[in-house]
């Protein structure tokens, strides 16, 4: 992708700093995001690296949640930065080095979705491609990230969606979502008769949003240990549907005793209903012969 962007959109705040004046270290928490985002291209998963490396750097409160968002927001949204990046930089992003990539997508993410000043954003960028990507490396972030500044994410996205595509294939980049996925969930919502030919384009829409939605942290009290009430009484909230789960509505969950104590834990409610519903089941049939019960 050639296109070079229009520079007549929106103007956003830059940096006044010269890069070769900026820090040389990144901070902890952008040092920890991009550590997992690289084990991610590796083929690891952020579900499980992400807690390790907050553990590993004792990264806790506003500086674990913003390495989390940082995380999943620049993996749920990667579609969208590499075709930005892609323009941005002039060139393709299979000729960016990975590592180089990783740091501007997350620029990216804290310049077109985070309440990050875009001073701040391009500043940090540069001091963590610096130290994890190489000087020279330093000066292509700076350069492309100032690009990107330059107009909001609903400026960039008509840039990077095709007028004359179909609608599928126009929210699956507006999506971050693969077009094959979006062409699956598009016949599914039609063969399940969950839309029709008039309501499928906004059902489609919506469900490829609620998709990129972060998900809820949910607990569970440990029968015998703790109750709801217990987990209602250090700020969780209760579950609209299921009776054994707690939402935590922000907040890290180690910090609450009942987890760091093993009396509650971090559950999806989807699974505490697994267990309701096999607590509930009738055992054995008039022949009293052995049940099997595979959870799929």
């Amino acid at each position: 992708m050639s296109e070079r962007a229009d520079r007549r959109g929106p103007q956003r705040e830059r940096s006044a700093t010269r890069p070769s004046d900026r820090g040389r270290n990144a901070d902890p928490p952008r040092l920890a995001a991009y550590t997992v985002l690289r084990t991610i291209a590796g083929g690891g998963y952020a579900n499980l690296e992400l807690p390790k490396e907050l553990r590993h750097r004792r990264l806790r409160g506003r500086d674990a949640a913003f390495a989390t968002e940082l995380v999943y927001g620049t993996t749920r949204m990667r579609g969208v930065y590499d075709r930005i990046i892609a323009i941005a930089a002039d060139r393709p992003v299979e000729r960016i080095d990975g590592g180089v990539l990783d740091t501007l997508r997350m620029g990216a993410h804290q310049l077109l979705a985070m309440r990050v000043p875009p001073h701040a954003a391009a500043d940090t960028s540069v001091a963590l491609a610096r130290q994890v990507n190489g000087a020279g490396a330093a000066g292509l972030v700076n350069a492309v990230l100032r690009r990107v500044s330059e107009a909001d994410l609903a400026t960039w996205e008509s840039r990077i969606i095709p007028p004359e595509a179909d609608v599928t294939t126009q929210l699956a980049i507006q999506h971050s979502h693969p077009e094959w996925v979006a062409k699956a969930l598009r016949q599914a919502l039609l063969g399940h008769h969950s839309a029709t030919a008039a309501t499928i384009d906004a059902q489609l829409a919506a469900l490829l949003a609620a998709d990129n939605a972060p998900a809820e942290v949910n607990l569970v009290a440990r029968p015998g240990l703790a109750t709801v009430a217990d987990l209602l009484a250090e700020g969780a909230q209760p579950h609209p549907h299921v009776p054994t789960a707690a939402l935590l509505p922000s907040g890290d969950p180690g910090a609450l005793a009942m987890i760091r104590d093993g009396r509650a834990a971090v559950q999806d409610a989807g699974s505490q209903v697994v267990a309701l519903t096999l607590a509930a089941a009738p055992l054995g049939g008039p022949s009293r012969e052995i049940e099997r019960w595979l959870d799929l």
